[in-house]
């Protein structure tokens, strides 16, 4: 059973917490700071929540942003949501520009803790990417493009260098799990927002009802339910990024407002009448064809060319396979540090299937595949008998070859020749750990003929060594 950790001084507050939450957690109560960093670090919950005012929160962002700190050191992985009373929301807004992962508000509501639910479940999806591109990326300008060897991750990079330092909306597509809100984390690092907060919106997950309030806020009496104000995303994002996930679900109503917001950098919460100077930096991120959705109607065609200034695609994880073995070493190190084992590596007939495999999850789907396979594997190399057959099936055929009938036999043959090579060659390489002497032994060549045919098919005998 998953575990929840609560910091307040209030018996009211202990027992809604205990009346939403006890069926799918356990509970742990404290009624001090000290107590709450000391139960952090000795039980390393799912969950956590303290009253602002028990952390220092009454000093504002620099009373909240030290204890912040101190919770990450006593168990990094545990997210934490600020509870304030709805009289003094100013202070769960400092909590989140400090770094909690949202505030909430008493009383509790069914909404709120609906919320809270998405919350941890999209921070838990993204800690596997953002760790990857944290290791894999920020590590500067020059040896950050060298950490990939694919050329068009390498333009990835440049585009969001070059975009970094500006103001410009950025419109990052690519399929689910590639990897557009950890590029959006290093855009907003690599930028003079980089101390301000970045929040992050998934707004395909939220009830269209709810969108626009969450995302602007709302004011007392706006609606049926609305018994307080309540700030939205761009207020808390002030001085910072916001990232605006799955744009094209945004509902017609939104989309006007989110126009508004881009145009003008002012806005309204929902309810009220006085204009808030917005001072934040807008990226969008989607999986779809927005030019189809504005064909279709489901999305304005201003809002499109606000948002598309400045667009760059992430390539699937098929399109830049010369990244996999680096990429699979960064998530292997971090699920050690998270406690599975430290394993050498790949066994060369994994890494081989992987770069035949066509990843339709893509980076998320390699995470996990790996942490299943560390929990499976039982030797210091992680071999075929921890992975599933499927992703073995896909690396018994030649990658993308067809037959095209407009060849003549010749040219059939000679293709098949080719690929029947290449595959040969990638097999002996991987059972020979990369070593040329034996590879050429095996084969029946010569030394120099076997790098005149690596050369010719791409190959490296690094690719097939065993990881360090």
């Amino acid at each position: 059973m998953r575990s929840l950790l609560l910091a307040s001084d209030v018996d009211r507050d202990l027992a809604a917490v205990h009346r939403f939450f006890s069926h799918d957690y356990q509970l742990t109560s404290v009624r001090n700071a000290e107590a709450f960093l000391s139960a952090l670090g000795a039980k390393r919950p799912d969950l956590a929540f303290i009253d602002v005012r028990l952390a220092g929160a009454g000093r504002g962002t620099e009373g909240f942003g030290p204890f912040l700190k101190r919770c990450g050191e006593q168990s990094p992985a545990t997210p934490v949501f600020a509870l304030c009373p709805a009289d003094m929301t100013a202070l769960g807004v400092a909590a989140v520009q400090s770094g909690a992962s949202d505030y909430l508000t008493w009383p509790l509501t069914a909404e709120e803790v609906d919320h809270v639910a998405q919350v941890v479940k999209d921070q838990q999806r993204l800690r596997g990417e953002l760790a990857y591109w944290r290791e894999g990326t920020w590590r500067g300008e020059v040896e950050e493009t060298e950490r990939t060897r694919s050329p068009a991750m390498a333009a990835v990079f440049d585009k969001a260098r070059r975009a970094a330092p500006t103001r410009t909306t950025v419109l990052l597509t690519g399929e689910t799990g590639v990897g557009k809100t950890a590029l959006a984390r290093v855009i907003h690092l690599r930028s003079d927002r980089s101390r301000g907060p970045f929040i992050s919106v998934n707004c395909g997950a939220l009830p269209e009802n709810l969108l626009e309030s969450e995302l602007f806020g709302h004011e007392k009496g706006a609606f049926t339910g609305a018994t307080r104000r309540k700030l939205g995303k761009f207020e808390i994002a002030q001085g910072g990024t916001i990232l605006l996930d799955e744009v094209g679900a945004i509902p017609p109503a939104a989309q006007v407002k989110l126009l508004g917001v881009l145009q003008d950098r002012v806005m309204q919460r929902v309810g009220g009448e006085t204009d808030i100077a917005v001072d934040v930096r807008v990226l969008a991120a989607t999986n779809e064809d927005l030019e189809d959705a504005c064909r279709e109607g489901r999305f304005r065609r201003d809002l499109y060319y606000r948002l598309n200034v400045f667009p760059i695609r992430i390539p699937p994880l098929r399109e830049r396979a010369e990244d996999l073995e680096s990429i699979s070493r960064t998530i292997l190190n971090r699920l050690a540090a998270r406690g599975y084992g430290v394993f050498e590596g790949l066994a060369p007939e994994v890494l081989e299937a992987f770069r035949r495999y066509d990843w339709p999850g893509n980076v998320r789907e390699l995470e996990n595949l790996l942490e299943r396979a560390v929990i499976l594997e039982n030797s210091d190399l992680l071999t075929p008998e921890s992975f599933p057959a499927d992703i073995f099936d896909a690396a018994k055929t030649p990658d993308g070859f067809s037959i095209d009938a407009d060849w003549t036999l010749a040219e059939a043959r000679a293709r098949c020749v080719e690929e029947v090579e290449r595959a040969y060659l990638r097999k002996v390489l991987a059972e020979h750990r990369g070593r040329i002497d034996h590879t050429a032994r095996a084969a029946g060549i010569s030394t120099r003929q076997l790098h005149k045919m690596m050369a010719r098919y791409g190959l490296r005998k690094e690719d097939f060594k065993r990881q360090p």
